[in-house]
């Protein structure tokens, strides 16, 4: 369960490269509009990081396995890849049908946000 810190400080780490890399090193050759997709992706990408890295905080401090947490960090990983990985795709390659994957993944951040908000409703319940 703690592999979550790690995936997500990973995630991070790539998310700050691509970032760094959309800023400076794609500004000349992009579109405005593909440049706005591909920092769309590494914004996405941040923020599942550090959902991430929150997942693998919990599961460290957790008594007992959580499968919730699990699947949260599971979510968010595979909906980093559709998400964030189609939009990079999509604006280095200005291949349009890439975008049709790109609300999968929108789909499982979705669903690790949906699972971490049942086990935070369910671990406060067990703290009363």
């Amino acid at each position: 369960m703690a592999t979550w810190l790690g995936v997500g400080a990973l995630s991070g780490l790539f998310a700050v490269a691509a970032g760094a890399f959309g800023a400076h090193g794609l500004k000349a050759r992009l579109t405005p509009e593909l440049l706005a997709i591909f920092e769309t992706a590494a914004r996405y990408q941040m923020m599942h990081a550090l959902l991430l890295v929150v997942i693998g905080g919990l599961a460290l401090k957790s008594p007992v396995s959580s499968s919730l947490l699990s699947a949260a960090g599971g979510l968010a990983t595979v909906g980093t890849v559709l998400f964030s990985g189609s939009l990079y795709v999509l604006a280095l390659t200005g291949v349009r049908w890439l975008g049709a994957i790109t609300p999968l993944g929108g789909l499982c951040f979705l669903g690790a946000w949906g699972a971490l908000a049942i086990y935070a409703m369910k671990w406060t319940g067990q703290q009363a």
